[in-house]
């Protein structure tokens, strides 16, 4: 008996999302192992202040969320598949810019320090927009309607796979016998995106959707807006998490608590760093067989609020293994308001605005991240590392209780009555 022909494995018996999904692995991987990195060298290399470290998600928020507004017109006129593979060669030559920048044979680019990694987190930010705006439709355009929520927990599987690996890599690679070496993570980058760009170019996919005949790009996004903003479940789903990523945006500050609170080197930020993916990994493989269904509503205003709890008593860890204890369990409770977000989005969006959807929902939780990280930063320099962190998650579970006020009907979210 094949492998496949487990009901929570039957989805992989599509050729063109197995490489979907790997690509989609090889990709996180990349990202999660050059941010790790730029954030590893903007802390040792030049500051070792946790300000910078926000600057940084601001740096690439900003680009982000201007930027959406363009991506997901373009994902919903253009084909998803060629914008993805445009997004991807940035990506590697981006990735080969930061390997020039640090490796030490070639000296004159030195001097270019922090304005080059800025700078490339910049562009990030913009690239980063349009793979936001076309990855999910296009996984969504690869598999039937009643494969949708499985899609949805083996993609944030493999999204959290790479985000266990490339901080971990990242640490260890950088902090190597107790140098510093950017230039190899940076030459891993660039081969980790050479893969997912060739498991893109194997999908072969087809373009149904009809696209809209709007008059602007304008007049196409308040098509989307419209849409999310009338649909109580979706606007609560995405409020919910924008806020509680915005607030809770602890995981910034690793290398600074690594570094003063627990008093270890960097070669101990890479295991901390994909504490919360490796819980968020245990999650997906438990909703994998056991799905959410008709409890999804509770599950989501519950999981964001153990979200905030276990953020706070992060933040008031001492000891190395307690710290890594609380971000597992901060992973694992985000990951179960990453599935339902995701299968109600796909539920419940018609397939011609998909782009324009995704694009929104990247506006209120992937630049979240990065405002958060920023807000997390400021937090850190104004009331201390410790009490920003606690500020944070107790921020968190303020708003699911202003959520759940709002839309009591949140709670009653069946799943399955949406399939």
């Amino acid at each position: 008996m094949s492998i496949f022909n487990n009901s929570s494995l039957s989805i992989f018996k599509i050729k063109e999302y197995r490489y979907y999904i790997l690509a989609r692995f090889f990709l996180t991987f990349g990202i999660q192992l050059q941010m790790s990195t730029i954030n590893l060298q903007v802390y040792y290399e030049f500051t070792k202040e946790e300000y910078v470290l926000g600057m940084l998600g601001l740096t690439e928020a900003v680009p982000f969320i201007i930027t959406s507004f363009f991506s997901g017109h373009y994902a919903d006129k253009l084909n998803r598949k060629k914008i993805i593979l445009y997004s991807l060669t940035l990506l590697l030559l981006g990735a080969i810019a930061l390997y020039i920048n640090s490796a030490s044979f070639i000296l004159f680019t030195r001097s270019l320090g922090l304005t080059a990694l800025f700078s490339i987190v910049f562009i990030f930010g913009i690239v980063r927009s349009f793979l936001s705006a076309s990855v999910q439709p296009f996984m969504t355009a690869l598999i039937p309607r009643n494969l949708y929520t499985q899609s949805s927990t083996w993609n944030s599987t493999a999204w959290h796979m790479g985000a266990i690996i490339g901080p971990v890599v990242a640490g260890l690679i950088y902090g190597y016998r107790n140098e510093l070496h950017a230039d190899w993570c940076y030459l891993l980058n660039i081969i980790l995106y050479v893969l997912a760009l060739l498991f893109i170019l194997l999908i072969k996919y087809t373009q149904t959707f009809v696209v809209e005949q709007t008059e602007s790009i304008k007049e196409s996004m308040k098509v989307g807006l419209n849409f999310v903003f009338k649909n109580k479940i979706v606007l609560s789903a995405l409020s919910l998490d924008l806020f509680a990523v915005l607030f809770g945006g602890a995981v910034v500050l690793i290398p600074a608590f690594t570094d003063k609170i627990l008093k270890l080197g960097p070669e101990a930020y890479g295991l901390l760093r994909t504490a919360p993916a490796i819980g968020a990994v245990v999650t997906a493989l438990i909703v994998s067989v056991i799905p959410l269904g008709k409890k999804a509503g509770v599950a989501l205003l519950w999981s964001v609020a153990a979200f905030g709890i276990f953020t706070i008593l992060f933040g008031l860890s001492t000891n190395y293994w307690l710290a890594f204890f609380m971000l597992f369990l901060t992973g694992a409770f985000d990951n179960i308001s990453v599935v339902v977000r995701h299968s109600i989005l796909q539920l419940m969006t018609p397939d011609n605005m998909r782009g324009r959807v995704s694009a929104i929902n990247s506006v209120f939780i992937g630049s979240s991240n990065e405002i958060g990280a920023f807000e997390s930063g400021v937090a850190a320099k104004i009331l201390g590392l410790v009490p920003s962190i606690v500020f944070g998650g107790a921020m968190t579970i303020l708003v699911v209780l202003g959520i759940h006020k709002l839309n009591p009907e949140l709670k009653d979210l069946d799943l399955n009555k949406e399939e």
